[in-house]
């Protein structure tokens, strides 16, 4: 933990989530001491605020584990809720959620904890919520239970990655051109960004008159799911129609949405059970509270949220999933995040990271792509048939880059000497792309290589264009970060191989 935050300790639960995961530099920003609670302090591996936070191993089932992160504690945040299923055993999770908060209100009671910040479901309790709503404000009640003040915060579609009532929103808007759309689509939500989320659960510290209260927060507009899905749509500038049918119950819907989203059904069909009910703030308590907050409208939340199909914000998205060291991580892994396809191989370099770097810097041009240099010609014919720059532009010098080079049919994005390469696809894609090399040092006489290709899908053509090429990039990318190690290793070790660079 850093030595200069001289601030109060607080805890924070749910730190590997999307929620807590963001909360907890923005609470080092403000100055305090934070500590992580966490079943498996790997998956902390790589957050680029690690070494400023203290971490513990719990369970919040286990008041034994919980009892050392709460020592000394003036605020504890509780960012753990399960989605629960809508089947024979939803009682189970809801009670399963019940019980670790009675756990772990008890425990801050006796660790004598100044408060609970809590993030909870917005929605009328007097209404008929739905069982996943209903559960997010027993889970608040069970808190209160202890006797420890609570602040809940109560919110309803949280605009950001991380939030699985707006991937959904997302990708029904990315993937469908045409919607089918239920009743739900025309309830009224009052969505919040996730920069007003965070500003409310680290403001809460500094306002003690929120402490014991349930504050609802909201954005700036309220809007139906309908508004919401042709709102995005203006946003990545795409149209969208929405075809309205009288009867597609929650079961049906689940199913589409699980086939057509990354979200599965099992959580999907909770989800759309709540689209039921109109979930608006409905007094003035956050306002009055927190003035200094400005709420942003559901257009501008959208766009931040979306910031990260910026090129400037891929390193700081996504690299933080890397690790410093190889060991049970798999060469080669494939994942979504934030609707970015992610391609990424891991390679252990004998050579040092200048020489990798060098390695990796010198593809292209007069020199060629590593292997099957044919079918990157290919693929720039191609592009000029279409109109695109294509495969003539080279490089400006067959060793140096610099921000802003052409390369081939590539930009040079970012140069970090020694470390990093990024280069944005300027050939004709549907959507965004782009390549990225890192060369971080192992020990004395290794590098951890790792070359990562971005794809963001714009529309339903994007993700056919991915998944089209998807089966010939294992024999290319794998072949290139296998070229391009030997390289290094070739430079870096003349004496062991010999031969010409691959």
């Amino acid at each position: 933990m850093s030595d200069q935050l001289v601030g109060p300790v607080v805890l924070v639960t749910g730190a590997t989530g999307y929620v807590g995961g963001r909360l907890v530099p923005r609470l080092l920003e403000a100055g305090y001491r934070v500590r992580v609670l966490v079943r498996d302090p790997s998956r902390l591996q790589g957050r680029p605020w690690i070494d400023q936070v203290a971490v513990f191993q719990g369970d919040v089932f286990d008041a034994t584990t919980l009892l050392p992160a709460m020592a000394g504690v003036a605020a504890a945040y509780y960012m753990i809720h399960s989605m629960q299923k809508v089947d024979s055993d939803a009682d189970a999770f809801h009670q399963r959620d019940l019980r670790a908060a009675r756990t772990f209100g008890q425990v801050a009671a006796a660790a004598q904890v100044g408060r609970i910040i809590y993030l909870g479901g917005l929605g009328d309790p007097e209404a008929d919520l739905s069982r996943h709503l209903r559960s997010r404000q027993e889970t608040g009640d069970a808190l209160r239970e202890s006797g420890v003040p609570v602040t809940e915060f109560r919110a309803a579609i949280v605009v950001g990655s991380g939030s699985a009532s707006f991937e959904m929103i997302r990708t029904l808007t990315e993937r469908l051109p045409a919607m089918i759309c239920p009743t739900w689509v025309y309830t009224r939500v009052q969505p919040i960004g996730i920069r007003n989320v965070l500003d409310y659960l680290v403001a809460a510290l500094e306002v003690p008159e929120s402490s014991g209260r349930i504050v609802e927060i909201g954005g700036a507009e309220v809007l139906t799911y309908g508004e919401m899905m042709l709102g995005y749509a203006r946003v990545r500038g795409l149209r969208r129609a929405l075809i309205p049918v009288p009867v597609l119950t929650p079961r049906l819907s689940s199913y589409w949405v699980h086939w057509v989203t990354p979200i599965p059904a099992e959580i999907a069909r909770p989800l759309i059970e709540g689209l039921r009910n109109e979930v608006v703030v409905r007094d003035d308590t956050a306002r009055r509270l927190f003035p200094d907050i400005e709420l942003l409208d559901y257009q501008t939340a959208v766009a931040r949220a979306l910031k990260r199909l910026d090129a400037g914000h891929i390193e700081s998205a996504w690299s933080d999933a890397l690790v410093t060291s190889l060991g049970d991580v798999p060469p080669v892994t494939f994942t979504v995040e934030d609707g970015m396809m992610i391609e990424r191989r891991q390679r252990l370099v004998n050579a040092s990271p200048a020489a990798t770097f060098a390695a990796f810097t010198g593809v292209g041009g007069e020199r060629g792509w590593p292997t099957f240099n044919w079918a990157w010609q290919l693929r720039g014919i191609a592009d000029r048939m279409v109109g695109g720059v294509g495969f003539r532009r080279g490089r400006r010098d067959p060793d140096e880059l610099r921000v802003g080079d052409a390369l081939d049919f590539w930009r040079v994005e970012r140069v970090d000497t020694d470390q990093l390469l990024l280069l944005r696809a300027e050939m004709k894609v549907p959507g965004d792309a782009w390549l990225q090399f890192e060369a971080k040092a192992q020990d004395d006489r290794s590098t951890h290589l790792v070359q990562t290709a971005f794809f963001a899908p714009k529309g339903l053509f994007g993700l056919l264009y991915w998944y089209a090429l998807y089966p010939v990039h294992g024999p290319i990318f794998s072949s290139m970060i296998d070229a391009i190690s030997r390289q290094a290793e070739t430079v870096a070790n003349p004496s062991d191989g010999g031969g010409e660079p691959a």
